[in-house]
């Protein structure tokens, strides 16, 4: 499984210099945080060892952040019924013109984000895909944004499937709300439809990408999933469709550096390894792979003092989760589920060992989720288990 960058604001020299370190990727830019003239510069320079994607972001018809709404493919005539006549493809048919310029390797088709699941949705759906089907001949990724309430719906997860096996699609683009807008989910019901609407997808053969993802979604690798898509700050962690208004507030104030833990999974602000690292915990928390953006920040006895930034933590997160993500398929099912279990195993022993001296992740401890991603993992051995088993080599080609 592979690791995307979701590009947020404040990401675009990011994503050339963890391009350039690790020797290519794929991008998914953000018409909401790039002007047109920053998207075409981005791909450019990207584009040189790497590919791109666009994610048209058109979750809220109606939204009102003015970055998002001033490309030209926003249409200005959706009303209460939708489309007028036309507009449709002439929003499709600029995308496919904007998706050309950039060099996109496939198009992203706009998808509306689904309270519910229900006829309008499914037909809206399907009007955005046929709509570029008859426009485009380039391979077409579909997007799928549900709601947290319609993800716990099995009934709701279903209907979402049947219509995927009819419609002309390479690829799925799943935009998943988690449940109270939280970072990391303790929702196993949640976790579980999630894993189980990915597994069904890549059944039918199609590409999944799982977008506006953290670590949590690490546990995507066991239902095939070809990539997950992360970022920088926590609004492209996770999504909300609240940033696509105006009143959504980016915060860019001082805040807490954070230090991703792979091996618990957690994350811990900088005072707490200072705690950790008098403690006698530096080889606890120091991560196995070695990483020119972690050494600087373990060189000294107080982590804080170590000049180590946001940029830093940035780009060590997204470097982790990459190594993270890359190593976790296996060639089989079994054994992907086994290395998964395995490293929740480990992330609560650690877990555990660095709580019981005082060193806390706080809001960021993926100790409180460990137990919901177990019960996930086993609803997916019984639900789709069997199929994947025998499907896996096939899944990996």
């Amino acid at each position: 499984m592979e690791l995307y960058l979701q590009v947020g604001a404040k990401m675009m020299g990011l994503c050339r210099d963890l391009f350039q370190d690790w020797g290519g990727g794929t991008a998914i830019l953000s018409p909401r945080d790039l002007d047109p003239d920053q998207m075409a510069r981005l791909s450019r320079s990207l584009r040189q060892n790497g590919t791109i994607l666009l994610d048209p972001q058109f979750y809220l018809p109606r939204a009102d952040y003015q970055r998002l709404v001033s490309h030209d493919y926003w249409p200005d005539d959706y009303d209460t019924v939708g489309f007028a006549d036309g507009s449709r493809q002439t929003m499709i048919q600029k995308l496919v013109e904007l998706n050309r310029r950039l060099g996109t390797t496939a198009l992203i088709v706009p998808g509306e984000r689904a309270e519910i699941v229900n006829n309008p949705w499914l037909d809206s759906q399907r009007g955005y895909l046929e709509t570029a089907r008859n426009v485009t001949d380039q391979p077409l990724i579909a997007t799928i944004c549900l709601s947290a309430e319609a993800i716990r719906s099995q009934e709701q997860i279903s209907l979402v499937m049947e219509q995927a096996e009819q419609l002309p699609a390479l690829g799925y683009y799943l935009v998943l709300e988690r449940p109270d807008r939280t970072y990391l989910t303790d929702d196993p019901l949640w976790l579980a439809h999630s894993l189980d609407l990915a597994a069904g997808l890549r059944r039918l053969g199609r590409t999944v990408i799982v977008g506006y993802s953290n670590q949590q979604q690490l546990i995507m690798a066991c239902a095939a999933v070809n990539a997950i898509a992360s970022g920088t700050y926590l609004n492209v962690r996770t999504f909300s469709v609240r940033k696509f208004n105006r009143s959504y507030g980016e915060g860019f104030r001082r805040r807490a550096v954070w230090y991703y833990c792979p091996q618990t999974f957690s994350e811990y602000k900088l005072q707490f390894l200072d705690f950790g690292v008098e403690r006698g915990f530096r080889d606890a928390l120091y991560p196995e792979t070695p990483s020119p953006y972690t050494a600087p920040l373990f060189a000294t006895d107080q982590p804080t003092a170590s000049g180590w930034r946001e940029p830093d933590s940035f780009r060590h997160y997204l470097t982790a989760v990459r190594t993270q993500a890359r190593s976790l398929t296996r060639g089989t099912f079994d054994e992907t589920v086994a290395a998964y279990r395995a490293l929740l195993d480990r992330a609560e022993n650690v877990s555990n060992q660095l709580r019981g001296e005082g060193i806390f992740g706080q809001d960021r401890d993926f100790r409180a989720v460990l137990d919901a991603n177990r019960a996930a993992l086993i609803f997916l051995e019984d639900t789709q288990g069997p199929v994947l088993r025998r499907s896996w080599l096939n899944l990996l080609q």
